[in-house]
């Protein structure tokens, strides 16, 4: 291990995680070993396993927390775009509406557009 010379607090997380899984097929008396090797104590070892795994159930539970609320905005999307298709709807309807009124008063002769 390059950090060895450092405190293993000091350690990057790629480092922890490099020993965590050196020594996760070492028996107590290899493990020991390496530990003395790396100038760090079992104890930390086994903290920083825990540590990854809580983490890495964290981070589990985050994306399936954010697939959720994806969900949730995909459902909202679709009941805006269900209502922007009805108000274009009712506005081509006036649009229409407004031309065929538009078109009968010219028919008629009749110039006041305000009935």
């Amino acid at each position: 291990m390059s950090e060895n010379k450092q405190s293993p607090e000091s350690w990057s997380a790629e480092s922890k995680l490099m020993a965590v899984i050196e020594s996760s097929a070492l028996s107590e008396l290899e493990l020991s070993e390496y530990c003395r090797r790396n100038g760090i104590f079992p104890a930390q070892i086994d903290g920083w396993r825990k540590a990854f795994i809580a983490n890495s159930t964290n981070h589990s539970a985050l994306k399936k927390g954010i697939a959720g609320e994806t969900k949730e905005d995909k459902n909202r999307i679709r009941e805006l775009e269900r209502e922007l298709r009805r108000k274009d709807a009712a506005l081509a309807e006036t649009v229409a509406l407004l031309v065929l009124r538009k078109k009968l008063n010219a028919y008629w002769g009749n110039d006041d557009e305000d009935n």
